[in-house]
């Protein structure tokens, strides 16, 4: 198997999931979940989902799908579609799986995946985090993971266009 398959492979559709989620929980896997638009992939990006894998066995990302609510960041965004972003996601060693989500927020995903761990930046608040509930209802964490200064998808827009 080349490279490229074996990264295709990490993006799950909702019936792939249930499946791999499964044989981890059979392996007493540690699950880690975190979510986000992740536009332009940077440092902050990957600072972030390396903290967030140290928290346990597998990382899973639920990516906003193009037409989702929460990744309306506003006009022309998100600038690389989501067959791109959950590319560039799955290309990175630490993340085991990328798998789409329509809705404005992960909250059914979340349901779905019942990790042990829940991760956002730490510009929320963990009660305020979509799926708090469900996680901290069956003994798991929330954490907030501090952003790395001066990295945002945003500010790199901004920049270009100046």
């Amino acid at each position: 198997m080349d490279y490229k398959q074996i990264i295709e492979q990490k993006i799950l559709d909702a019936h792939r999931l249930k499946n791999q989620l499964n044989i981890w929980r059979l392996q007493n896997k540690k699950i880690v979940f975190t979510n986000g638009c992740f536009d332009i992939l940077h440092r902050g990006h990957a600072e972030y989902l390396a903290q967030a894998k140290n928290l346990g066995d597998v990382l899973i990302i639920g990516l906003n799908a193009d037409q989702s609510g929460a990744c309306n960041k506003g006009p022309g965004r998100p600038v690389n579609n989501e067959q791109t972003r959950a590319f560039m996601l799955a290309s990175l060693h630490v993340v085991d799986a990328v798998t789409l989500f329509v809705e404005d927020t992960p909250y059914r995903l979340i349901e779905t995946v019942q990790p042990d761990v829940l991760v956002k930046g730490a510009d929320y608040k963990a009660e305020e985090i979509v799926g708090y509930d469900i996680v901290t209802a069956k003994g798991g964490q929330v954490v907030t993971i501090s952003l790395t200064e001066g990295y945002s998808t945003t500010s790199l827009i901004n920049k270009l266009r100046n």
